[in-house]
């Protein structure tokens, strides 16, 4: 991949995480594994059109993926290295809070 290419998906994929309720979604689905939308919405305190308007932009950029049972679609991150990311971060914010 290109180096330009590549600087602009990750910056793409940091102003994805900018956003705190994206971030409480990813660890809501690195906790529980897999959840619909309506438990999602349940869990987190919001509207399920938000919940939905948030996956739709955490699927674009490849941080989730949707599987369908029936009418629901349940949600997991999109791989491991979704779940390293965010491990990661908080073992780095435990590190440097004073």
């Amino acid at each position: 991949m290109e180096e330009t290419h590549l600087e602009e998906k990750m910056s793409q994929l940091f102003k994805m995480l900018a956003d705190k309720n994206r971030v409480r979604l990813l660890l809501l689905l690195q906790n529980e594994k897999e959840l619909n939308v309506t438990s999602i919405a349940s869990k987190l305190g919001m509207e399920q059109s938000a919940v939905s308007h948030q996956l739709k932009l955490l699927k674009e950029h490849h941080l989730i993926k949707g599987r369908r049972e029936g009418k629901s679609i349940y949600y997991t991150l999109d791989d491991d290295h979704i779940s390293y990311l965010l491990s990661t971060t908080k073992e780095h914010l435990k590190h440097t809070v004073l």
